[in-house]
């Protein structure tokens, strides 16, 4: 729809972590949320990975944790839309993204941004976010 950037959240429940089940459960929500695109509209789509156990708890997933789901994210991506689709999507990672750590989470590779939540309820702390990342 014109205007209108369509964003998928996925992630996992810190049990769900535990178990070791993790990609398993984002990839089969990644599955069922963008079921039925084609692959011109899934392009368009961006696709959110915020773990549930990191939101608003301070608990953040390494950056080599985000950039394992996200990986899959994109494989999962592939195997659905074509490798073509997949690169065209965006995947951000959602988990507590704060000043002090978005220069860790950035440079992964198939991480394309944060998704912001609490750090962008004070304007200094979303600025110096912003500034961070640049």
């Amino acid at each position: 729809a014109k205007g209108v950037w369509p964003i998928m959240c996925c992630g996992e429940s810190l049990e769900c972590r535990d178990e070791g089940r993790t990609l398993e459960f984002v990839c089969a929500q990644v599955r069922a949320g963008l079921a039925g695109l084609q692959p011109e509209q899934a392009a368009k789509c961006v696709v959110a990975y915020e773990p549930i156990w990191a939101i608003g708890t301070g608990r953040t997933a390494t950056p080599q944790q985000a950039q394992e789901v996200c990986a899959a994210i994109r494989a999962t991506l592939a195997e659905l839309f074509g490798q073509q689709a997949a690169d065209k999507m965006r995947i951000l990672y959602g988990g507590s993204m704060k000043p002090e750590n978005v220069g860790l989470f950035l440079p992964m590779e198939d991480i394309d941004g944060g998704l912001i939540g609490g750090a962008a309820l004070d304007a200094d702390s979303f600025a110096e976010l912003v500034r961070a990342a640049e």
